[in-house]
């Protein structure tokens, strides 16, 4: 059936509309909207938002396929209410050259669950010492717009430099994993109280505002883009503000398990809780989430980072850093921004999907619920309270930090371009 009626949704959070949809387009938003030939959908209740995007997700394929494929992830992605996410570069082999990121684009689009937009890596084998092939991937049909050594930071300021340069022709933009690895050497958690309480190796947040600090005076000096991934500290916040209030053409994303968790969960000594960057303090959280409300940090991306079983139930110096995060991603910002009153459902819509979008110069998402418009959309029941069960995922990993934790919200359809990828929960 190509015609769908999704009646009552509060569109952004707004009042109550109907969404007709026809084939692959949003055909008309409106009240009392004829549902004729159509299969409706009664959405009373629920929030209408665009398709969310990610800028930051790790799929593994190819390479890690234990960990995680374009499949499983995309249908995980589907799961969260997703339409689109970006696919780091850190696989193996790395997506250096335009003939790995056109494998992850065309393992995308065969998946079917959302649109795959892979990251091309800075430097050849992430390694810091030469650029990677940064024309061929944009030229390439992956049409490759964000670069990235994700994993590992672009650490030579010339390097650097000389990436953002490069980008500027095609208006590409760099994001840098900001984390200065002399300072950060044998580091196995936040430096602060807790870690030397603890005994473990501690990450200082400077580490983390040094590259920052730096970056973004490059940016500025190039006249180029700069996005920095997984902001973690107070202070970063502070130094993206004011590089935002010189102009300077510089974005931030913010996961979120750095907008909840703190350093004071490792005391459990669960690698679960093992992410870089480390989670980090209550003051820290706190910053984020007022930063993300006022738009200092423009979006929220997962860090989606799935690894097997036996990389996370080891001892918390040999386990792998990263947690799962595309199918909890938007109860996780209900409860943290929404549900404690700091952002309304339309600023939601803009940091999920009109931003990371724009950031990415991805077209066809991040599009306004209008007549004519893609139907990319997502459905959430935001009265919804339940446990999180990693058993029931469509990941093919399970290292998530929010087993048997309680959150809200759940979403109950997804639409890639008028075709449902969840109903009722559950991957069509």
């Amino acid at each position: 059936m190509s015609k769908i009626m999704i009646r009552g949704a509060k569109v952004l959070g707004g009042e109550p509309q109907d969404v007709l949809i026809d084939g692959e387009t949003i055909e008309a938003v409106g009240t009392g909207l004829s549902a004729e030939g159509a299969e409706v959908i009664e959405a009373e209740g629920r929030i209408l938002l665009p398709g969310l995007v990610d800028l930051h997700t790790h799929l593994r394929e190819p390479g890690r396929e234990d960990s995680e494929t374009v499949l499983t992830g995309t249908r995980a992605a589907a799961v969260g209410g997703f339409t689109a996410v970006h696919a780091m570069a850190n696989t193996f082999p790395v997506a250096d050259t335009a003939g790995v990121v056109e494998q992850v684009w065309r393992l995308g689009r065969a998946s079917g669950y959302c649109d795959v937009q892979p990251v091309g890596a800075v430097t050849v084998g992430l390694e810091g010492k030469q650029l990677a092939e940064l024309g061929a991937m944009h030229d390439s049909a992956a049409g490759v717009k964000v670069f990235s050594d994700d994993g590992k930071c672009v650490h030579d300021a010339v390097i650097m430099r000389r990436a953002l340069e490069y980008v500027k022709a095609f208006d590409g933009v760099v994001a840098q994993h900001a984390q200065e690895p002399r300072l950060t050497e044998g580091a196995q958690m936040n430096e602060g109280v807790v870690s030397s309480e603890l005994g473990l190796g501690g990450w200082p947040a400077v580490a983390e505002e040094s590259i920052i600090a730096r970056d973004v005076l490059l940016a500025a000096h190039v006249g180029s883009r700069v996005h920095i991934c997984h902001l973690s500290t107070a202070g970063s916040v502070e130094i993206v503000r004011w590089a935002k209030s010189k102009g300077w053409n510089v974005t931030a994303e913010v996961t979120p398990h750095h907008l909840l968790l703190t350093d004071e969960l490792v005391r459990t000594y669960n690698p679960v809780y093992k992410v870089n960057p480390p989670l980090r303090t209550e003051t820290d959280v706190m910053a984020l989430r007022e930063a993300l409300a006022d738009g200092t940090i423009d979006c929220v991306a997962t860090d989606h980072a799935p690894h097997p079983h036996e990389d996370k139930d080891c001892e918390w110096a040999a386990a792998a850093m990263g947690m799962v995060g595309l199918e909890t991603a938007l109860s996780v910002v209900q409860q943290t921004m929404v549900d404690t009153g700091l952002v309304d459902w339309a600023v939601v819509a803009d940091r999920m999907s009109f931003r990371p979008a724009a950031i990415g110069r991805l077209a066809g998402h991040g599009r306004p619920i209008a007549a004519g418009e893609p139907a990319n959309l997502t459905l959430l029941d935001p009265a919804y309270r339940g446990e999180v069960d990693p058993a029931g995922f469509a990941s093919r990993s399970r290292n998530t930090p929010y087993e048997g934790r309680e959150l809200p919200g759940r979403v109950t359809h997804t639409f890639l371009r008028g075709r449902a990828t969840v109903v009722d929960g559950k991957l069509a």
